[in-house]
């Protein structure tokens, strides 16, 4: 079942979007976007179907899509938020805020206490991300870029060490 917001339809990502989201991020992002060390933590590891969601216009073509990841930090689990796209023809038009704010909504009611993810401090502000301290990504990522947010009082507190792949 999806939601409506303006003229998109957002719902769960299914297993035949994959490709077609893979193709979106490949437009928005730079080449060699897998080389990066987040992507090392997704390896082996599927994305939160119930979190991961997709954004198609009134035509069916994908919009935008956000991807989610379990992760530990040390002795807790935490989601790992990205990416997150928005087709250049329907960037500047809120899609990508309000998937990042579906994701941690729905995030925080499945009971996860905590996101974080590597992005710019200035942009994820706004969503309630901040610098996350003695939380340690996989070199090479600048510390700064770190950010997490609570999605359950307290659920930051006394959480930290390396970020590391899920493992059940």
């Amino acid at each position: 079942m999806g939601m409506q917001v303006q003229q998109f339809t957002i719902r769960p990502e299914q297993p035949g979007d994959w490709w077609e989201v893979e193709a979106l991020y490949d437009l928005c992002f730079a080449p060699g976007r897998e080389a990066l060390s987040s992507y090392r933590l997704r390896d082996g590891v599927d994305p939160l179907q119930d979190l991961s969601l997709v954004a198609r216009d009134p035509q069916g073509i994908l919009a935008g899509a956000i991807r989610f990841w379990p992760v530990h930090v040390g002795a807790h689990d935490a989601l790992l938020l990205g990416p997150v796209a928005v087709h250049p023809t329907h960037q500047g038009e809120g899609l990508g805020g309000f998937l990042i704010h579906e994701g941690v909504e729905v995030g925080s009611a499945m009971g996860w206490k905590r996101v974080l993810l590597v992005g710019d401090a200035p942009y994820y502000a706004r969503f309630g991300f901040s610098r996350l301290q003695g939380v340690d990504m996989p070199p090479p990522t600048n510390p700064d870029r770190v950010l997490g947010r609570e999605l359950a009082p307290g659920g930051w507190a006394g959480v930290s060490g390396p970020v590391a792949r899920w493992r059940l």
